[in-house]
């Protein structure tokens, strides 16, 4: 069984209720465990700014599928919940997100579709912070540094807020 690391956003549509329809769908395989999921947090659009703010929140599961069967059950997951892939806008608004962060300490590379780590898991913020309280002390297998210490190096971070609070204007 493989201890995996996913990142869950969503910016459109009813965010909250999608990520928590994307984790109850994750748990009901019997190939999947949940074992901690993180609060859930309002983020700061990355990468194109012109779009509505997203939750996100990160979760731990124990699983039976490869890392490919994961990737593909994600994305049944997410098409489900009503997400539409546009080509050559990596960065677009979506009903849901589901990312492969880590899958146990493996590398590896797929062409464009599979690449885990997450190639830019160390760059953001929205990543960084829920995966803080889902663990922490998480090394990362190429960079050697744990998550804590990949959200201390961290240039200029989005924002990221508990959700519910109230946010800056």
């Amino acid at each position: 069984m493989a201890r995996v690391f996913l990142s869950l956003g969503s910016n459109l549509g009813d965010r909250l209720s999608n990520i928590q329809h994307a984790v109850s769908s994750l748990s009901m395989s019997d190939k999947i465990k949940i074992v901690k999921t993180s609060s859930f947090y309002e983020t700061e659009p990355w990468g194109n700014k012109n779009q509505e703010w997203f939750i996100n929140a990160a979760i731990a599961i124990d699983t039976e599928f490869s890392c490919e069967e994961l990737l593909e059950f994600c994305q049944n997951i997410e098409v489900q919940l009503g997400r539409i892939r546009h080509q050559g806008d990596k960065w677009c608004q979506r009903a849901i997100d589901i990312d492969i962060l880590m899958y146990d300490d493996c590398v590896i590379a797929k062409g464009e579709q599979l690449v885990v780590p997450h190639p830019l898991m160390h760059l953001r913020a929205f990543v960084l912070v829920p995966m803080l309280e889902v663990k922490s002390d998480l090394v990362h297998p190429v960079y050697k540094k744990t998550i804590s210490e990949l959200y201390d190096e961290l240039e200029s971070p989005e924002d990221v807020f508990l959700y519910g609070t109230v946010l800056p204007k």
